[in-house]
This record gives C-alpha cells, sequence and structure tokens, in this order.
C-alpha cells in the first residue's frame, strides 16, 4: 500500500484513479521533469531518476484503476475460478501470485497472518478465492505464454 499512497501523492490522486485526470497530469509531470530542459549535469541526473518514476507511477495506476480492472474483469473472473495457484511470494504487505494460466497478480495489503494461512492452507486456490483474491486490491503485472 505504500506504493499505491506514494504514486497517487506524486500525481495528486486523492480517492479514485479517473484515468483522463491521470494522463493530463502525467504529462504535465513529463514535461516538467524532462532531463532536456535542464543544463547542469546534476539536475539533468535528477530529472530523469524523477521522469522514470513518473513513468513507473502512471502505469502502476493505470494498472489498478477501476476502469482497468472493469475492462478486465472477465478475464480475471476466468483466471481465480478456472487456474490453480502455480506459485507464490510474499514481502512485507505484498503478495505476488502465479496462477497455472501464466498470469501473475499483485495483492497489496496482505499481512503476514493471512499469508501464513493462506500458505499452509489444504488448498491455496480455493483458500485465496474465499479470503484474498475478491478482498484486496490487486493488478496483473504479467502474463507467461503456458507451455502445453
Amino acid at each position: 500500500m505504500k506504493r499505491v499512497n506514494e504514486y497517487k501523492k506524486l500525481f495528486k490522486v486523492e480517492g479514485s484513479i479517473d484515468l483522463k485526470e491521470l494522463k493530463t497530469t502525467y504529462r504535465g509531470l513529463v514535461k516538467e521533469w524532462h532531463p532536456d530542459k535542464f543544463q547542469d549535469e546534476d539536475k539533468k541526473e535528477e530529472a530523469g531518476e524523477i521522469s522514470l518514476k513518473i513513468i513507473d507511477g502512471y502505469h502502476f495506476l493505470i494498472s489498478i484503476a477501476p476502469e482497468t480492472k472493469e475492462l478486465n474483469l472477465e478475464d480475471y473472473a476466468k483466471t481465480i475460478s478456472e487456474s490453480k495457484v502455480a506459485d507464490f511470494h510474499h514481502k512485507s504487505m505484498l503478495l505476488e501470485v502465479t496462477f497455472t494460466d501464466g498470469n501473475t497478480y499483485e495483492y497489496f495489503g496482505v499481512n503476514q497472518k493471512l499469508f501464513n494461512k493462506f500458505r499452509n492452507s489444504k488448498s491455496l486456490s480455493n483458500f485465496g478465492k474465499r479470503n484474498i483474491f475478491n478482498s484486496f486490491l490487486y493488478r496483473k503485472i504479467k502474463k507467461v505464454a503456458v507451455l502445453d
């Protein structure tokens, strides 16, 4: 959640993410912090780092925006209902789950206690469906081709 809040603060987003406003803010920030605007090498380097953070933040916020999630809801529902959990990693309050169909999702705010219950459950997929997959803020981070 720290990352979510950090990027929302960078883009001055309060509450729900509006893609149109986000795009406008993104363009303004990119113009403001473009490295070519600066002559001083230190400033140019700093602007380059900030630009990368702006780009990463923009893509991150798009991935968790309600409009994006709504567009991908059918695919997400198919993944969590028809695929099993193939792999998972937990760090801090972030749970990363890879499914057997090749999709990988991040779930934000999953604490250690809930993760331990997930890890020790008889069926990761069933436990995830009941307690995590529809309860936490999530985003798709990658899709890997699955070989049959």
